[in-house]
């Protein structure tokens, strides 16, 4: 991909990923992703905004070679993490007179994680500005989004603002712009939740921060660019500080019938009493589909059967995920089955601490579900309900 222009003197120089299908061999990327890099040419200075991943390095000094550009003043590393600070050490190989503009934090995770020597490093404190001549950038500092040295810039004649990881969305496009709001929408929102909802908390406050910018434009390190910056705003915002939905995901697996017996009867009595499902057989789940649902949801429930006295590995992974990302869910519960005895329940709650829910009764049985157990999953399926309605999640 050449490089595209968003304004006068401002230019997209980075890379789209169409084949990457596993990021931090962790995360799936479904539609793959991009590696964005900014370039921004002053009256009197030039700056790159971050750079790419390390394999798509050549991409990025092609397209500034295309630009004709013969010199590169300073480069905003906005984020440490190798996917955007990556090509640094190539850069500055390039262009030897350029000075990397970071914070105090993000130079000491340079110096270590790519061995960038402190003479080449720059540190801005927050709301410090660093002027091109006829452009100025103001910095931003934004720690624990989603690493502890991060920060955005702000462009401040053109109204740009380039936040790195925030709102980003792991989606490869030919489109520099967001053309299509439902795909970026749901990219935006498996990204929120796989990367940014642990620490909603931080975004919270971040979000008051640019409250009041002027913002034409966002440009994220990841994804197309928001040229209506009010769609992302407001979906962040929804995300972040709307209250969870009617909604109940039930990530589960079951081995030999009884699990999903259960599940499947409890679906239905939920639905009866009109509280949403999303339901998730972790046999073959995409871990980002459950973890977008977790975004949303008021209670959660896990249905596994017993392995070894113990929760079923997969569960056990997925209970783990749904501790790490901390979804802002009120309830929880457990529903499940055994053969002759266990502690999957305790190991199960143990394994919850991060979330603030509150825990509602279990429903675990002994073998094949029976009619009292059936009762039993009704009687839990109420009182979600009435939980829901007393929060006023559910209308009365």
């Amino acid at each position: 991909m050449k490089p595209r222009k968003l304004k006068a003197n401002v230019y997209w120089v980075g890379a789209v990923d169409w084949d990457r299908r596993l990021f931090d061999e962790l995360i799936p990327l479904p539609d793959g992703t991009s590696y964005n890099a900014y370039l921004i040419k002053g009256s009197e200075k030039t700056a790159l905004i971050d750079t790419v991943d390390p394999p798509m390095t050549e991409k990025l000094l092609e397209n500034l070679a295309r630009l004709n550009v013969r010199n590169v003043d300073y480069v905003v590393a906005n984020h440490a993490e190798q996917d955007h600070s990556g090509a640094l050490p190539k850069v500055l190989e390039r262009y030897p007179n350029a000075t990397v503009v970071a914070t105090l934090k993000c130079k000491n995770l340079l110096t270590e994680l790519l061995l960038i020597p402190e003479n080449r490093i720059k540190t801005v404190e927050d709301g410090e500005t660093l002027s091109l001549g006829d452009k100025t950038l103001e910095f931003i500092h934004a720690p624990w989004v989603h690493w502890p040295e991060t920060m955005l810039t702000y462009l401040r004649e053109e109204k740009i603002l380039f936040p790195c990881d925030l709102f980003g969305s792991h989606l490869a496009t030919s489109d520099l712009y967001v053309t299509d709001e439902a795909t970026v929408y749901e990219a935006a929102k498996r990204y929120y939740a796989e990367i940014m909802m642990p620490f909603r908390t931080v975004i919270q406050r971040n979000l008051e921060k640019i409250k009041d910018l002027q913002i034409d434009v966002i440009a994220p390190s990841h994804g197309p660019v928001y040229d209506k910056p009010k769609f992302i705003l407001n979906a962040y915002s929804d995300w972040v500080s709307a209250p969870p939905k009617n909604i109940v995901v039930l990530p589960y697996i079951s081995m030999h019938g009884s699990t999903q017996k259960m599940v499947d009867y409890f679906v239905a009595a939920l639905v009866e009493r009109g509280v949403g499902v999303k339901q998730f057989n972790l046999a073959r789940t995409d871990i980002g589909k459950l973890a977008m649902a977790l975004v949303d949801a008021a209670t959660i429930v896990v249905g596994s059967p017993t392995v070894l006295t113990g929760p079923h590995p997969n569960v056990v992974y997925a209970v783990y995920l749904a501790n790490a990302l901390r979804p802002k869910a009120k309830f929880a519960s457990i529903i499940g089955s055994y053969g002759w005895g266990g502690r999957m329940v305790e190991q199960i709650k143990g394994m919850l601490t991060n979330l603030k829910v509150e825990l509602l009764e279990p429903v675990i049985v002994k073998g094949y579900p029976k009619a009292e157990d059936f009762e039993a999953l009704d009687r839990l399926a109420d009182e979600i309900f009435r939980r829901h309605r007393e929060h006023n999640i559910i209308s009365a």
